[in-house]
């Protein structure tokens, strides 16, 4: 039998030594293998495998290696699993703040320390924003698995499954030590090589062989696939993992469901027959409180249907209030052998599963379950496939990971709510078996699809490859924005308020209710503010599920809550939610989301001037690209609830409305007086919009009113903040006033997204726009970081950043990948590409921040609230991209595999004649 020595003994690859030592207990001396390597070159683009320099750059400096992997694209992240970020930044924290701006945040910060105490010490509750325990930075994080809205578990780039969203909304950052896949490789009936394939060297499991060198594997992100390649030192064997998740456009089912896929392709590049065998192991629960009071238990399954069969491990984790199971699994084939260990100790030295693998490449596979745990004793199991594999010959092993969590609570524990996926597979929480041969029978087809999408992007040589995958890597947020997919109940919707919209229940009822979270740091579901930006990647890929936002939004406009509370900037007492005014949020995870609206509470958005813009313009923006009238026939009346209510804030009657002298919109913590550059020009978009939906609807009245509106407000615009190259950013006598705010040109945005704002519809003007964003590119891009960071928000005209306030110097990602689009709109394509190139790179590249690309990051030091939603906004980029495409060859469709699904005769030309006033 051979045994391995352990890990601490062996010569650390630190190093960059990549020796691997095993110990024949026949023999006395040790045998040394060594495979020196050398990096190796780029091949031209169209090979498999084809190593971009461009994309890789210096994270794929380390690798030394010769494997390319098997079928592993040419785009896409790529990083070598020995590098290392040399930057290393912190969260942003109040000792981050200038000490004129904590003067001016000094009564929020003691109303914020007092509410924050009373949540955590009394009501034993997290923080919807916790600024006293932001998330450490930690460079790990890969391509999350699961599919939309039933819980995601993210598995790190070196391996480690560290990030996970099983309660709903509720993010815990800990890798599991004993999640891990373990090679073994025999020779004429000899182990001769076993190795688990982590780089880490835990305290825990000590008898199980760690320290991969990571100098001789990469891993290659192309959400939702990725691919990890290990070349094994001495071995002439190559493994490259897969990673597969459903996450299909278009799709309303597989699209839902909580699972992933590995598979292994093993290469046998050397002239012996070898036996392989990989074991999946995993942990019962996350080795935390959840698991501490025992009763966990694990158990065997054999499914065999439909000529397939598939076994595993069901891992039972009964815990309330959410219980769930996890199932590891694999698939049975004529040239494989599955075998598994039910139970071991995860917390041990690992010895009996190791020396069990080691013995004969294959786990004892006990009958029976397990016994529940103890009080505070853990649980691990392990699936293992093994196969035979030929001199130069290729094999190919199916594992697949389960979850099924059919019934949530959220933190009140008030409603049970039912995943998405159990309109499919039964809420009875016995379907882990069923998911996981669905998974395995289906992933092939699903990776056809995905490919069809992603294919017409990454094929299309006028696009740079950083763009290909930040365009499709930055979609990870829709699974992992603590996102849920929920079924609605009949009986769950009221009738008084959806009486009027005809298609709400029809909408909510077949697509289910759709809600993700601000950030994971942010926690509030489906932030209408910045949703704004990020409902691009929905509406383009997922359009059902935004018009169910959208409904629900709809609902929410019309119902108040007016229990009273502290908001926290000003100190003001006023009602939580008032009716005809769109909700900032529908509700904290922790709390229960729709039914108490609006857990933001440092300020009373009632009065903020962009979110029921932003709701019209967006209503217009989803009719325009689904061609759906029906949705804005039941939108109609909302949009002129909640314009109704904007016009308050038009106190002059001079066509525009003025911002209160606070940080009243999706800037929170950056002060606008009077009219402005960003609510004013989403104003006059908003109204616009309102013009053409009123021609649509046939409500000549509304037409001549809003007509009007616009006719006055785009003199008052021009007058009061046009000054020959930008807008300023507001009407105040501040110095700030004549700030260039990267964000200013969004109610333009929008305009030209939906097919109006030039010609006949054009609102502001065309020189001016364009004018306007070459100021922006000047200042706040080429004169800020040396051109490479994208856009400042804001940039003094003398090319100093904006430092008035705790978010004028931060660069915004999402809010950079609109302004690029916009840029693409207005023909200033490569300058779009520019400015968004330098957040990616700054984000993925130079920070480490893959897969938790935050809301904002300044020049030097700090970044703040990993993992947010706005830089879905990219798919605006894509969006102009395609409608550029579009009117170059004047075809009135968009190309389907780029993810824009369009009905023959959408579009704001094409009347509706059932529609009316009502």
């Amino acid at each position: 039998m051979v045994t391995c020595v352990p890990a601490s003994e062996q010569i650390g690859c630190a190093e960059r030594d990549s020796q691997v030592y095993f110990e024949d207990t026949g023999a006395t001396e040790a045998v040394r293998v060594t495979d020196s390597g050398s990096p190796e070159d780029c091949g031209p683009q169209n090979e498999p495998g084809y190593c971009n320099s461009e994309d890789s750059g210096q994270l794929m400096a380390s690798y030394e290696g010769k494997a390319r992997g098997y079928q592993v694209p040419p785009f896409g992240w790529r990083i070598c699993l020995a590098h290392e970020f040399a930057e290393k930044r912190k969260p942003f924290q109040a000792n981050n703040i200038s000490l004129s701006n904590l003067v001016k945040h000094f009564g929020m910060g003691l109303r914020y320390l007092k509410w924050w105490y009373r949540k955590t010490h009394v009501e034993k509750k997290t923080p919807f924003i916790d600024m006293f325990n932001s998330v450490p930075l930690r460079q790990i994080y890969g391509c999350p698995l699961g599919g939309i809205g039933g819980g995601t578990i993210t598995r790190g780039w070196r391996g480690q499954f560290c990030r996970w969203q099983l309660n709903p909304g509720m993010y815990q950052h800990r890798t599991v030590i004993a999640d891990q896949f373990i090679v073994c490789l025999r020779r004429d009936g000899r182990t001769v090589y076993q190795q688990v394939l982590s780089l880490e060297l835990p305290k825990v499991l000590r008898s199980w062989n760690w320290g991969l060198c990571g100098y001789f594997a990469f891993y290659h992100a192309l959400y939702p696939r990725a691919w990890t390649v290990y070349q094994l030192p001495g071995q002439n064997v190559t493994l490259t993992c897969r990673q597969v998740t459903p996450i299909l456009p278009h799709d309303y089912q597989d699209s839902s469901l909580p699972v992933g896929v590995f598979v292994w392709d093993v290469e046998n590049e050397g002239d012996e027959t070898l036996d392989v065998s990989i074991m999946f192991s995993m942990r019962n629960g996350l080795g935390d409180d959840d698991d501490a009071a025992g009763g966990l238990w694990n158990e065997p399954f054999h499914l065999e249907q439909d000529g397939t069969t598939v076994q595993g491990l069901l891992l039972h984790h009964p815990t309330p209030p959410n219980p769930y199971t996890m199932a590891v699994a694999a698939r049975c084939t004529a040239d494989t052998t599955v075998t598994y260990t039910t139970a071991f100790d995860p917390d041990s030295t690992g010895q009996q599963v190791w020396q069990d693998l080691l013995q004969d490449g294959q786990l004892d596979s006990p009958a029976g379950q397990s016994t529940p745990t103890q009080k505070g004793e853990g649980i691990a199991g392990a699936v293992c496939i093994s196969s035979k594999l030929l001199p130069r010959g290729r094999c190919c092993l199916e594992f697949s990971l389960a979850w099924d969590m059919p019934r949530i609570m959220f933190g009140a524990k008030g409603q049970v709510h039912y995943r998405r996926y159990t309109r499919f597979f039964g809420s009875d929480g016995d379907v882990a078996p069923a998911l996981s041969h669905y998974a395995l029978c289906q992933y092939a087809d699903w990776e056809n699809r995905i490919s069809a999408w992603q294919n017409p992007v990454l094929d299309d040589r006028t696009l740079p490859a950083w763009y290909k995958s930040a365009l499709f890597n930055e979609l990870y947020f829709l699974a992992d924005g603590g996102t849920v997919w929920l079924e609605v109940p009949e009986d769950s919707l009221p009738e008084e308020l959806g009486g009027s919209m005809d298609q709400l229940r029809p909408v909510l009822q077949d697509y289910g209710r759709f809600g993700y979270l601000e950030g994971q740091e942010y926690r509030m579901y489906n932030t209408y503010d910045v949703h704004f930006y990020a409902s691009f990647a929905l509406v383009m890929l997922w359009p059902k599920l935004e018009l169910s936002l959208q409904y629900d939004m709809a609902l929410a406009t019309f119902k108040e809550d007016l229990t009273r509370r502290r908001y926290l900037m000003s100190g003001v007492v006023a009602p939580v939610k008032r009716r005809n005014v769109i909700p900032h949020d529908i509700g904290d995870p922790d709390d229960e989301p729709w039914l108490r609206v609006n857990a933001y509470l440092i300020h009373d958005t009632a009065d903020w001037k962009d979110l029921n813009l932003k709701f019209v313009l967006q209503v217009y923006r989803d009719y325009y690209l689904t061609g759906d009238q029906g949705f804005l026939k039941d939108m109609w009346p909302v949009c002129l609830a909640v314009m109704e209510s904007e016009m308050k804030f038009d106190k002059d009657q001079d066509g525009l409305i003025e911002n209160g002298g606070y940080a009243d919109q999706t800037y929170d913590g950056w002060v606008t007086t009077g009219p402005s550059a960003y609510c004013g020009g989403l104003w006059l978009a908003a109204v616009a919009v309102m013009v053409q939906m009123a021609v649509l609807c046939g409500a000549q009245d509304v037409q001549d009113k809003f007509s009007s509106i616009l006719c006055r407000g785009r003199e008052a615009y021009e007058r009061l903040l046009w000054n020959g190259r930008y807008y300023n950013y507001d009407s105040s006598s501040q110095p700030q006033s004549r700030s260039v705010m990267s964000d200013q040109c969004a109610g333009q945005w929008f305009l030209r997204a939906c097919g109006l704002g030039e010609g006949d519809t054009e609102v502001f003007p065309t020189l001016h726009v364009v004018r306007a964003l070459q100021t922006i590119f000047e200042l706040n891009v080429q004169a800020f970081a040396g051109g490479a960071m994208g856009a400042v928000n804001g940039m003094q005209p003398h090319g100093v950043p904006d430092r008035s306030s705790v978010q004028s110097d931060e660069v915004w990602v999402g809010v950079v990948y609109g302004l690029a689009a916009t840029m693409i709109q207005e023909g200033l394509t490569w300058e779009g590409f520019r400015t968004a190139e330098g957040c990616y790179r700054t984000v993925w590249e130079r920070l480490g921040l893959a897969f938790q690309t935050p809301e904002a990051y300044c020049q030097q030091r700090v970044f703040r609230s990993l993992a947010y939603m706005r830089p879905l906004s990219i798919w605006a980029m894509q969006l102009a991209l395609q409608q550029q495409q579009r009117k170059k060859s004047h075809r009135p469709t968009v190309t389907q595999g780029t993810g824009l699904s369009t009905q023959p005769g959408c579009g704001p030309k094409r009347s509706l004649a059932d529609l009316s006033p009502e």
